[in-house]
Formats: C-alpha cells, structure tokens, sequence
C-alpha cells in the first residue's frame, strides 16, 4: 500500500460513512420521503456541492477531471436501491449501510494499517481493508435490518445476514476493476441480502443428514473431478479448489442432478478449448497458461450457480433458482463454446456495439459460427436440466434464450467496460452469469 491517510481523504471517509447515518431516517420517511432524499441528495452532490467547498474532498485525479463520479453514484446508489426494494426498505436500507459503514471503514483501516498485508489477488488493497469492511459493513446492515423492519427478523438471523452479504461486497469491492465501487458493490450486496431474506425459517429442513451425505458424496466426486482435470492441465491448483468447494455446494443444495449441469458445462468448455489449441495458440487467441484455468475464473462463472442452488435448497422456490442456476450455467457454456470456435472458425467478427467489422479475438467481437457454437451449448444445458426434472420442458427455451440474452450483454460490455480497462475478463462474466440467472427466472416468472 503506497497510499497515506492524508487530511482530505480522512475528511472524504468521514462524510462517506456519516452520510450512511441518514440510512436510520429511511424507516420514519418511509419510501417517499427516502426518495425525496434521494433525489435531492443527488442534485445536491452534484451540483451545489462543488460550489461551497466540496471539491476539498476531490481526489488528484479527479481535480484534473473536473469532476467526481463517486461521490455523485454514492446517492445515485441510494436512489437504484429505494426503487428496486421499495416493497422491502429494510434491504435498502441495509445495503446502503454496507456502503456507507462497510466501504468507508475499509478505506480508513487499508490507508491506515494496510501496508504490509496486501491481498494476493490485488496488492492495492489490504487484508485489514477487507476486514474491516466486513466488521463494520455487516453490524450496519444487521443493525438497518432490525431497525427498518421492527419484528420481521430474529436477531441472530439478521446478523448472519448482514455479516453474510458485507462479506461479499467485501469481496467484490477487493477485485481489481476499474469500475467505481460505489455503485456496484452495494446494488450486487442488496441482490444477494434480499434473496438471503427469502431464506427465513427455512435453514431447519436443509440441516439434515441427507444433505450432509449428500455433501459428502459431492465431496468425494469434487475431489476426484478436480484431481483428473488438474492431471489434464485444465485447471492449476487454485482452480482445483475453488471447484471442489463450489462442486460440492451444488451437489449438497440440488443434489447429483445440479452438479451434472455443472460438469456439462466444464465439459464443453474444455472441449471447446481443446479444439484447435495450437492453431489458437498460434495465432495468439489461445486461453493463456496452455488452457489451465484458476480459482477466479471458476469463482466468477460458477459462484452464481452455488449460490442459486443455495436458494433453491431453502427458500421453498426450488424450481425457479434451479432455472436461475441453469441459465447462469448455459450462459458460462455459450460463453466458452462461442468464444473459443469462433475464435478459431469464425469468417468475420463484428462489434455489437458499432456493427463494424473487427479481427477475430477482439474483445467484444461476435460472429456467425461462435454464435451458434454458443446456442448450441445453452440449448445442451437448457435440455440436460429438463431432462434430469429440475424444471419443466416447458422453462428449458426460456434458458437457451436467457443465455443468448445474457452473453449479447457480456459483449457489449467487452467492447465497453473491459476494453477500457474498467473490468477485466473474469469481472464480465461474473456479470453475464449473473444476467443468465436473472433472465432465466424472470422470462419463466412472466411465463408460467
């Protein structure tokens, strides 16, 4: 950690986490009057301000700009989560809390004791960042939850919730992207601490020995699995074990039939990779380190998918998170199988966002036979899930075409975000995944 905890961003994290006080008043306003705060919190940053001395909590880089994006998609945030849960403000207001107290003390604990324990996956942040805004990110939220919503939640399940979701966030806000973090991150947080709010009184009938042998056998397959692809050069050593826990998690919630979407998945996607590898390697398209595959690019395509099966298993809406983890899976398998043939067949590549044509390779960049290898894929996953009875026959083309939809997005935001350097690979797929799952559950939720 180079940076110092200098006088203007201390006073920057100050009214970063005060302003997470306002979250309180959201239970007495109630959904209007927290709009209304919004709003106006909204016209106030951006436009008044920087006039009265708000640009003392400008950073460098964004003197040199002329403006600051964060501390304007700060009640931006705010403003996205009260509409999104306005029906349940207490996940609002929670989330806002993993912003403000979570996001705000680990920028004080990384600037303050943070040199020296950098993580390994982004030495510009630290392990006492991320700590910290765990701590302090999760007693927020538990606290918003049991204040904004009096008697809905035990206080022992609130906290496991609010200590559950900061830790995500807390993950999130530790890649390294380019994107501002005040925006994501607590939108992502809210998504995962409104579907955990649908777990209540349901954690009882998944404790038992069935799921625990089940786990046990997934166990013992995972590890199999993994030992096999890591001889294959599939995956290094990381990737092995991040597949044996999220291989595990999803034969443990959804049983052997989850996991066989699962292995389909990595087992296109590695044939997909195989073919033509040295014709791809030549001409620089290859998969880097001879196609082995590590714990963030498992963690990004299949976290989703744990975490839907996860859902299915105690949320007594089993049908519709198996869909959602059945898109996030074809999604991953149009992904692979679109990139990797057409990268290799593919006649003329063009940019979605421009229609122009680009050289094969390039990020973003779509075409005829990469396509189709991609909907063919989805549609293999989309039929395996029917078949094996985790959802209707009539659901499975709501799949195939939540994974078209989903990977359309995934290249737009490749030719955008991750050729500007803003996400990198593993960031949009973590973000096409979860557009998978989302798509999935909502075509089937409008037609039933």
């Amino acid at each position: 950690m180079t940076a110092r905890l200098t006088g203007a961003e201390l006073a920057r994290k100050v009214v970063h986490i005060g302003s997470g006080g306002l979250a309180f008043a959201v239970r007495p306003l109630g959904l209007w009057g927290a709009l209304a705060m919004a709003v106006a919190a909204v016209l106030h940053n951006l436009l008044l301000l920087p006039r009265y001395g708000g640009r003392r909590l400008w950073r460098a880089d964004e003197s040199a700009r002329g403006h600051s994006p964060g501390i304007v998609l700060y009640p931006v945030a705010v403003l996205l989560l009260l509409l999104l849960y306005g029906t349940r403000l207490e996940v609002a207001a929670a989330a806002w809390g993993i912003l403000a107290f979570g996001d705000g003390m680990a920028g004080l604990a990384g600037l303050a004791l943070g040199r020296g324990n950098p993580l390994p996956w982004n030495p510009a942040k630290s392990w006492a960042g991320m700590v910290a805004f765990t701590l302090f990110g999760g007693a927020g939220a538990a606290a918003l939850l049991l204040w904004t919503a009096p008697g809905r939640y035990e206080t022992g399940f609130a906290l496991a919730l609010g200590f559950a979701a900061a830790a995500f966030a807390a993950l999130l806000e530790s890649q390294p992207q380019g994107l501002d973090d005040n925006l994501g991150v607590p939108l992502l947080a809210g998504l995962l601490l409104y579907c955990l709010t649908l777990t209540r009184g349901s954690w009882s009938a998944v404790a038992t020995p069935e799921l625990l042998r089940g786990a046990a056998l997934g166990l013992a397959v995972n590890v199999a699995l993994a030992g096999a692809a890591y001889a294959a050069r599939g995956v290094d050593r990381s990737g092995a074990l991040a597949g044996i826990l999220l291989g595990t998690a999803i034969w443990a919630f959804v049983g052997w039939q989850g996991f066989a979407l699962l292995f389909a998945f990595v087992a296109l996607g590695t044939a997909a990779t195989r073919v033509g590898y040295e014709e791809k390697a030549r001409r620089r398209l290859a998969q880097e380190r001879g196609g082995r595959r590590g714990a963030r690019n498992a963690f990004a395509k299949v976290t989703v998918p744990a975490l839907a099966a996860l859902l299915a298993a105690t949320t007594g809406r089993f049908e519709l998170f198996a869909l959602a983890m059945a898109g996030a899976l074809a999604t991953a398998a149009a992904d692979t199988c679109s990139s990797e043939i057409g990268q290799l067949y593919g006649r003329r590549a063009i940019l979605l966002t421009t229609l122009r044509p680009v050289p094969r390779g390039t990020g973003g960049a779509v075409s005829l036979e990469g396509t189709a290898a991609g909907l063919a894929a989805a549609l293999a996953i989309a039929a395996l899930g029917a078949a094996l009875g985790l959802f209707a026959w009539t659901a499975a083309p709501w799949v195939a075409l939540a994974a078209v939809v989903a990977n359309a997005l995934e290249s737009v935001a490749g030719a955008t975000l991750e050729e500007r350097g803003l996400l990198d690979n593993d960031g949009v797929n973590f973000l096409s995944s979860l557009a998978g799952a989302l798509v999935a559950a909502s075509l089937t939720a409008l037609n039933p």
